[in-house]
């Protein structure tokens, strides 16, 4: 999203807004360089489709597309959002290393409105960390890399014991994400077939924002 932004910001302000964002992961990545390229497969006045391709040693690793559409003023039948969630003053802090290892989790600051439950949590994530180290980030771009953390703060059973990483991420949005913070209501589900979906609620500061889900592999790990 970095990347797709700065790509975006060379051209002409043509007034349109991200209103869906959608990844899959084709392989790992590993902490080498990596190469991203973009390109407009559907340009338009009022609705364009653009994507960006990850690539590390020669092989796409990760493919995202955005649709961006022409903004106007529709306040006047402005509706149907949800209430906002409770403020981040009023959540308690969740540590989430204690399920999941890494530098990335230890980045995080996580506060619980609610939860967590067994695959069920309502939280507010944020990161004082830029994405690229001396780059201004912007709040879309934040959002779109904290989103992809709902799949880990609402565990319906233990890492340990089993695996059920997200192939895909979409989000979209009914309107653009204001501020540092990222509230989620997030529910897991496991199907009796090795299929499950995380399915989140999206907040900001302001209020509700829009949605994401992501398909997941379910399996037990091997002993």
């Amino acid at each position: 999203m970095h990347e797709l932004e700065r790509s975006l910001s060379e051209r002409p302000a043509d007034g349109k807004l991200v209103t869906r964002i959608s990844c899959d992961y084709l392989g790992v990545l590993g902490f080498d360089e990596l190469d991203v390229a973009v390109e407009v497969l559907r340009p338009g006045r009022a609705v364009e489709l653009v994507e960006g391709v990850v690539s590390q040693n020669g092989r796409a690793a990760l493919r995202a597309r955005i649709w961006r559409l022409a903004s106007g003023d529709t306040a006047a039948v402005e509706g149907g959002a949800l209430d906002p969630l409770p403020p981040v003053e009023a959540a308690a802090p969740l540590d989430l290393s204690t399920v999941w290892p890494g530098d990335y989790i230890a980045s995080l600051d996580v506060r619980a409105v609610a939860g967590p439950g067994k695959g069920r949590t309502t939280a507010w994530i944020t990161t004082p960390l830029q994405v690229v180290a001396g780059e201004f980030t912007s709040d879309l771009t934040r959002f779109a890399l904290l989103v992809d953390t709902s799949n880990g703060i609402a565990v319906r059973e233990p890492p340990d014991d089993w695996q059920f990483p997200n192939l895909d991420l979409t989000i979209h949005l009914f309107r653009q994400p204001e501020g540092p913070w990222v509230g989620f209501d997030t529910r897991v589900t496991f199907g009796s077939t090795g299929n499950g979906l995380t399915a989140s609620t999206l907040f900001d500061a302001r209020g509700h924002v829009g949605s994401a889900a992501a398909t997941l592999l379910v399996r037990p790990r091997r002993r």
